[in-house]
């Protein structure tokens, strides 16, 4: 049965991040996916050689997302975000280290990135673990993209509404963390695919423990039939 409403993301794509990045794609091509949206991490150490990486990407249909800067934070922006730190993103959430105008400004230059690079955003950004942070929502109109994915569902600028879509993932580091995640994902795979859902992947988490249940939900979900199925 194929699931068209399923959106499948890589997280994280990053120069020290290709080779399981690429491990993911084949992984994804086998269970017979589409080229999956990739997230972007603009703010590190890119060479011409990842840059043309990305531009085959682009090329072999990849649509490409802005996922923060650095995906990374030099210190913490209180209290919430120490416990959000602490329960879901560790050191990654770095808008919650922000104010609003930190936050579009972070925003304008992850999208001008892409530009300066031969690139080009397919619309969506994702904060870094989902966390928007302090930026209101009418102020979304201040920034280049057109939508804006969090742990709700993703945002669209056009008509101000929330498209709700269930999450599936599988970054569990430790054991609260795949406990967790178990519970979440079992929620969220008895959603019906045709309101929306989300299935995100981590360059990592197919040497984590959920990597069985990743497997098993790429086949599941499958928009067509493995290639030599």
């Amino acid at each position: 049965m194929s699931h068209p409403a399923v959106c499948l993301s890589i997280h994280d794509v990053m120069p020290d991040t290709l080779t399981p990045v690429t491990a993911l794609i084949d992984r994804c091509r086998r269970h017979g996916w589409p080229p999956p949206t990739l997230l972007v991490v603009p703010g590190r150490d890119w060479d011409r050689a990842g840059i043309s990486q990305l531009q085959r990407w682009q090329a072999d249909g990849h649509p490409l997302a802005g996922h923060g800067w650095r995906h990374a934070i030099d210190g913490f922006g209180g209290i919430g975000h120490r416990v959000h730190s602490a329960l879901i993103s560790r050191r990654v959430a770095e808008h919650l280290s922000l104010d609003a105008e930190g936050i579009l400004a972070l925003m304008r230059r992850c999208h001008a990135w892409f530009g300066q690079h031969d690139l080009t955003p397919d619309g969506l950004y994702v904060p870094p673990a989902w966390a928007l942070g302090a930026l209101p929502l009418r102020r979304l109109d201040e920034q280049p993209f057109s939508m804006v994915e969090t742990l709700r569902g993703i945002h669209s600028r056009a008509d101000g509404r929330w498209r709700y879509r269930a999450l599936l993932g599988y970054e569990a580091g430790n054991r609260l963390q795949k406990a967790a995640l178990q519970v979440s994902n079992a929620v969220n795979r008895r959603r019906s695919p045709a309101a929306g859902l989300r299935i995100g992947l981590h360059p990592h988490d197919a040497q984590l423990p959920l990597a069985g249940a990743m497997d098993q939900d790429l086949a599941r979900f499958s928009p067509r039939p493995p290639a030599g199925g």
